[in-house]
């Protein structure tokens, strides 16, 4: 978060992003070499840079993704390529009447996607997916360690 000056006015409460590498060939500028997804002004950015949390248990790989104010029909996920979990949403601007007055925007807007490579051991085929209290959860089970089968050899002699 950055403190911004408007006009003589300073608002420490302001919620503007600042980007320290805007302009940059490499930043997130309109210049960018590195394309984005639904575009990074402040108007999206903090929408498009949803986090998401990935632990592995014994028995499953768990992604939770903070979506808040999404429903269930407005996030998708799938599996690309057979080991590519892909999660994605969008969260469409209020619309505007003539006769609003807006005084401030704060809650962002736009897509996100994220892409996620599988390790081989996942079962891509059992994925679920729920969502509680705007967190989603996508559950990967895996498949059991395979033992290694030891073949005990006689020594002769």
């Amino acid at each position: 978060m950055s403190l911004i000056r408007r006009g003589s006015a300073f608002d420490p409460f302001s919620l503007d992003l600042w980007d320290p590498f805007q302009g940059f060939p490499f930043g997130s500028g309109s210049s960018s070499l590195f394309p984005s997804f639904g575009g990074t002004n402040s108007e999206t950015a903090a929408f498009a840079g949803a986090r998401i949390d990935w632990k592995e248990t014994p028995e499953a790989h768990v992604f939770k993704a903070d979506v808040p104010g999404l429903k269930k029909e407005e996030v998708k996920v799938e599996v690309e390529d057979g080991n590519v979990l892909q999660i994605s949403a969008e969260r469409n601007k209020e619309q505007e009447e003539k006769t609003d007055t807006w005084h401030r925007v704060e809650r962002s807007s736009g897509k996100f996607l994220r892409r996620f490579r599988l390790p081989e051991n996942a079962k891509t085929e059992q994925i679920s997916a729920s969502m509680e209290n705007g967190v989603l959860t996508v559950t990967v089970p895996k498949e059991e360690a395979k033992k290694p089968d030891v073949k005990s050899i006689q020594i002769s002699g």
